[in-house]
């Protein structure tokens, strides 16, 4: 048996990272997660992407 588990992906999470959140931030995050489906994570990936976009734009 393969010692892997889980579904296979050519863009593994192996990194993890801890945040600090206000209790509106959480209330905020938890609202979007509600409203799209998503999980925490993929919203803050999201959220994350964005603002590296805009900032590569407008430094383009």
């Amino acid at each position: 048996m393969s010692p892997r588990t889980g579904r296979p992906t050519d863009n593994p999470k192996v990194l993890s990272t801890r945040v600090r959140l206000s209790d509106e931030d959480i209330l905020m995050l938890e609202y979007c997660c509600i409203e799209t489906g998503m999980k925490k994570s993929e919203i803050i990936r999201l959220g994350i992407r964005k603002i590296y976009e805009e900032i590569k734009n407008k430094n383009s």
